[in-house]
């Protein structure tokens, strides 16, 4: 099992999936061609390092501008997930991009699926691009000679009739012809595309190249031996020690670090939620109401001031993820607002110092990582139950063990955070990550806290163990239709909420 690094990430929402692992997977494809109109390799392995060209099997070709294409989910909710906007930004910098939409069809190892790859320059600007190449490749002791023996100057493209000058001046397109003079799409057809590159947003900004194709896009080691919470609290049985105790057996000592700017992330996106006010962006014109929440929270009593308190943290933190603030993924963007909401409440209203919560943090993160290695975090595969319902799992355990639970209460809070979401549709109005996403983050906070007391009142022992949920909720959402995972065709986006 993966770091809890890769569950817990600083990012821009409004979502991990349709915007984060979108622009990552951009960043990289870029890396590959850092400079519009410079020769590139028309097919080959991606690289992970920025500039430099390398040789490839398919030969050399100027980059004119880039295609991306997004399936299935990508498709139906991109728009208002701001997906193509995340990718233009990136790769427009360094030519023009066309996004291609196709939300009816779903590649088989994922629903959010993208495919990448480059258009070749006109012919003028490709006979520029040889030019340029030519005269690096002379300064850097190459003869033209030499080249002009190989049969691979510039001169002798000319002679040829292969060069782009030699193209213009003849009228031919440069597209190979078949015998019956038709052309056919080769790497050299200004039409054809070339280093096409298809990639997988898989929840929480994480990304995969599919199966057996770890590549690039996870290239990260394992660090956990133990990957279910079974076997993790047979450990802390055996040990005498807690959760946290076991993420910290299995991570280097820079975790803490890591984990206090994951906190201070989270803080400052609550308190800049709470001060924020006005309408989200988009058609639906929804205002703000975690500023509100939280002054008519301070005037009533204690008993219900919390609950009110956390409503407006959860409110905040999610409003602040709609309008593309900076969050942090607790398991996603679109679920950022549950636990953040419940640490804040603990570390404001109830004191926990920093040192404690970051313990919480490392026990919610090894619930979820947990959850993402068996199952899914991503909204477009198992729905919401696998992004609120695993936030609310993850706050459930940090609250039990704030107040003392033990391993086996802790287990219990984040079972039952968790089994009680099983089902939930993820259908977001418009494709927007506002309705009805914002109201189940403070919702699902107040249940963490719920679940936390219910199984405080227990002695830990119950029939249905959280792992044995993580499969229902896997083989649930695997059963529910497209319609309601993250396509915005089914459920509370029929509806009409726009005037």
């Amino acid at each position: 099992m993966k770091s809890i690094r890769e569950l817990y990430k600083i990012g821009r929402g409004p979502s991990s999936s349709h915007t984060m692992g979108p622009a990552k997977a951009a960043e990289i494809y870029a890396s590959r061609h850092p400079v519009a109109g410079e020769l590139s390799p028309v097919a080959g392995e991606l690289s992970q390092v920025a500039g430099g060209v390398s040789q490839a099997a398919g030969g050399m070709q100027p980059v004119g501008s880039f295609e991306v294409t997004l399936y299935g989910s990508l498709a139906a909710t991109g728009k208002g997930h701001l997906t193509d906007v995340a990718i233009t930004d990136v790769l427009g910098k360094i030519a023009p991009v066309e996004i291609v939409w196709k939300p009816q069809v779903f590649l088989p190892f994922h629903p959010n699926a993208m495919k990448f790859a480059c258009k070749p320059a006109s012919g003028a600007e490709q006979a520029a691009a040889v030019q340029t190449a030519g005269a690096a490749q002379a300064a850097s002791g190459e003869s033209g000679a030499a080249q002009a023996a190989s049969g691979e100057s510039g001169a002798a493209q000319a002679a040829s009739g292969e060069s782009g000058t030699a193209q213009a001046a003849s009228g031919e397109s440069g597209a190979a012809q078949t015998e019956a003079g038709e052309p056919t799409a080769t790497a050299a057809t200004p039409s054809a595309l070339f280093d096409e590159w298809t990639v997988y947003s898989i929840g929480g900004g994480a990304l995969s190249e599919g199966p057996g194709g770890d590549g690039i896009a996870t290239a990260t080691p394992d660090l956990y031996d133990l990957n279910t919470i079974t076997d993790i609290m047979k450990w802390c049985k055996s040990h005498g020690k807690g959760y946290w105790e076991y993420v910290a057996e299995c991570e280097d000592e820079g975790i803490w670090d890591y984990l206090m700017e994951m906190w201070e992330a989270m803080k400052a996106c609550v308190e800049n939620g709470l001060e924020n006010e006005g309408a989200l962006p988009g058609p639906l014109h929804l205002s703000r109401k975690a500023a509100t929440y939280y002054i008519k929270a301070k005037g009533y009593k204690p008993n219900l001031q919390s609950r009110g308190l956390v409503f407006a943290y959860a409110l905040a933190a999610s409003e602040e993820n709609a309008s593309g603030g900076t969050i942090v993924t607790a398991p996603t963007c679109g679920s950022c607002g549950v636990l953040p909401a419940v640490l804040y409440h603990m570390s404001k209203n109830h004191e926990f110092s920093d040192k404690k919560i970051l313990h919480a943090l490392a026990t919610a993160g090894l619930f979820g990582n947990v959850v993402k290695h068996n199952a899914s975090i991503s909204g477009a595969d198992v729905g919401c139950q696998g992004e609120v319902g695993v936030a609310c799992a993850m706050a459930s355990a940090a609250t039990c063990q704030l107040f003392g639970g033990t391993p086996a209460q802790v287990e219990y809070a984040a079972e039952m955070g968790l089994e009680h979401h099983l089902g939930m549709t993820c259908d977001p109005v418009c494709g927007l990550v506002q309705i009805p996403c914002i109201e189940r983050n403070a919702f699902a906070a107040a249940r963490a806290l719920d679940a936390d007391i219910y199984a405080t009142f227990s002695d830990g022992f119950h029939r249905v163990s959280f792992d044995q949920v993580v499969e229902a909720m896997k083989q649930t959402g695997h059963d529910l239709p497209s319609l309601y995972k993250e396509t915005s065709a089914g459920g509370l986006a029929k509806g009409r909420f726009v005037e």
